[in-house]
């Protein structure tokens, strides 16, 4: 079987709002009140907890790795405990799932949110049945840009490795679907889609809507 595998911040959705609003949590009990913004620092927050808290701590001048370490956790309980409160879905993109899987084929997430975390918002948004396979930051040893996460999820779809396709919205899913020797559909609407282009991927995705065409294109019919 065919695969297609999904990253999912910056993706499937847009999860900066309550990532931003955790950091900012952390923020607050440093003493350093609300660093982070909402819309202003959403490509910061797509990239993970740790980097949310670097950012911050950089852009007041006091970095400080220990500092990280130590609110990391506590950034991770303040998002689990209020994960769906501003996430919302990009456009198109249930129904492009669903058009692949009517089509025949397999898919599946591959992210680097932790297993848990990532469990718990698609089963609040009502999604996680769609998906054939779930792999998370720590469900393996390794993590994206290690190619394993994303084949281990094709195999967990029911599908062969060396015939699928990443969709995600950064450098770190470009690596991964190069390490893996398949090919990455990169999207434009997120907000590092002015940057995507010059990764280079395999295609750029602008609209949910042409995805189901792009994949056909990239790894052939399922069919």
């Amino acid at each position: 079987m065919r695969t297609v595998i999904f990253d999912l911040d910056g993706t499937l959705a847009d999860t900066s709002g309550d990532l931003i609003a955790a950091a900012n949590v952390c923020f607050r009990q440093m003493g350093l009140g609300d660093v982070l913004e909402p819309g202003r620092d959403a490509g910061i927050a797509l990239r993970g907890g740790r980097m949310m808290l670097t950012r911050g701590l950089e852009r007041v001048g006091q970095f400080d790795a220990d500092v990280i370490a130590r609110y990391y956790p506590v950034l991770l309980e303040a998002y689990g405990e209020a994960i769906d409160h501003h996430t919302v879905l990009y456009p198109g993109a249930m129904d492009a799932v669903e058009a692949l899987k009517t089509a025949g084929y397999g898919v599946g997430i591959c992210t680097n949110k932790p297993e848990g975390l990532a469990e718990t918002l698609l089963t609040r948004m009502g999604i996680r049945d769609a998906f054939a396979s779930m792999i998370g930051a720590d469900t393996l040893a390794v993590r994206k840009p290690d190619p394993e996460p994303l084949r281990e999820a094709a195999r967990r779809a029911g599908g062969d490795p060396a015939l699928t396709c990443l969709i995600g919205d950064s450098d770190t899913d470009r690596k991964t679907a190069a390490a893996a020797g398949v090919p990455s559909v990169l999207v434009t609407f997120g907000p590092s889609g002015e940057d995507m282009a010059e990764l280079a991927p395999e295609a750029l995705l602008s609209d949910f809507a042409h995805l189901p065409e792009t994949v056909a294109r990239l790894i052939g019919p399922a069919r």
